[in-house]
């Protein structure tokens, strides 16, 4: 049996430095052993079926061989499909955000990496809003990702140990994740 994976390339196809083809991408994930790599446009995820004999973090197998096909390096934080479920649908900022381009989720490479925020935690960031989930922060950022100082200070805080994406990617990565 296969288990949905979802694997969120950081800084993929943001800027000029790090361009991939997304069937490039499908390619380099189906050549690693696993099956029906989908990606959502042109955005640095993936979303791919992992065999329950594969041996290894698909996430860090990703990772690894991204310098050898595409001369890049990026970090890659992977999440199963519950992971990504459970990250749509229990958002603490839900209701609050008026918005989903402007309610971000920004899914930490691990757990522990939560500790990091607890600064960040204590400040008033008004208008902004800040929450936490087993291993993601929201943020709701009503004047946008690029004006807010909470989205700045939390990438500051976690740098590659984190990746954006707002809770609309989020809900179609989960389309197509749970999709046919």
């Amino acid at each position: 049996m296969a288990a949905t994976h979802i694997a969120l390339l950081r800084g993929i196809n943001v800027g000029k430095a790090k361009r991939v083809a997304m069937a490039d991408l499908r390619a380099l994930v189906e050549e690693l052993g696993y099956e029906d790599a989908r990606t959502l446009l042109n955005s640095g995820n993936v979303v791919f079926r992992v065999r329950a004999a594969a041996k290894g973090d698909p996430a860090a197998r990703i990772e690894k061989a991204l310098p050898g096909r595409f001369g890049i390096e990026a970090r890659v934080i992977g999440l199963t499909v519950r992971e990504l479920r459970g990250l749509a649908r229990k958002n603490p900022l839900a209701k609050t955000a008026s918005d989903p381009s402007r309610l971000l989720v920004a899914v930490l490479r691990r757990a522990a990496d939560r500790k990091l925020l607890d600064a960040i935690a204590r400040e008033d960031w008004s208008p902004d809003a800040l929450a936490f989930g087993p291993r993601a922060a929201f943020l709701w950022c009503p004047n946008g990702q690029l004006e807010s100082p909470l989205a700045e200070a939390v990438q500051r805080a976690l740098g590659d140990a984190v990746t954006i994406r707002n809770a609309t990617t989020i809900a179609k990565l989960l389309a197509l994740a749970e999709g046919p």
